[in-house]
């Protein structure tokens, strides 16, 4: 556990609480969150997490403005509905994606859990899309990630991070409620 991990928990456990109210500070905190998770990972050579990182990076700016442009009348980011169609493309780009990087970081890096690192990347960027979007189902996507991940984290020694992820699935419920229920008009999040 090193200063770096700590602050890094701390500031993504704020980002995934402002995003699950639906607050729109939850865009800069994700950011820094970013930053913070990069390098950890380098220095972990989870290389397919440190790109994740990057990845965020750009969805937090698409995001950011997606929700600036989705407020209700009432002032609140309104949730989108996921259609069938447009999940099951999502799915299948993110099993792609996990072939893809999976390839990648086990055949050209020291990549130190290639597969899995993969995987959980490449449906963590669907599961970012699906939270720009608005979709509530993104909070059902980041349960069985999140799980997968506290396992990673704890076999990688990164307790307190893996502590940050079993904590990020209990963020996750209450989002997905969160979301899922209708909103008082004058609430402002």
């Amino acid at each position: 556990m090193s200063w770096l991990e700590i602050a890094a928990v701390i500031t993504s456990f704020a980002a995934i609480w402002l995003t699950a109210r639906r607050n729109m500070l939850c865009w800069p905190v994700n950011l820094v969150a970013c930053v913070l998770y990069f390098k950890l990972f380098l220095d972990v050579r989870l290389y397919a997490d440190m790109v994740l990182q990057a990845l965020f990076g750009a969805g937090i700016v698409y995001g950011w403005v997606l929700w600036a442009r989705g407020k209700a009348d009432t002032g609140e980011v309104a949730v989108q509905p996921l259609a069938r169609g447009p999940a099951a493309i999502a799915l299948i780009a993110g099993a792609a994606g996990a072939l893809a990087i999976g390839w990648f970081t086990s055949h050209y890096t020291n990549a130190a859990l290639p597969w899995i690192d993969a995987t959980l990347t490449s449906f963590s960027m669907v599961a970012q899309y699906w939270a720009a979007r608005r979709h509530a189902a993104n909070w059902l996507a980041w349960i069985v990630i999140d799980a997968a991940y506290v396992g990673m984290f704890v076999f990688k020694g990164l307790i307190l991070t893996a502590g940050l992820y079993a904590a990020m699935i209990a963020l996750a419920v209450l989002g997905y409620k969160n979301w899922m229920t209708p909103r008082h008009p004058d609430f402002r999040g």
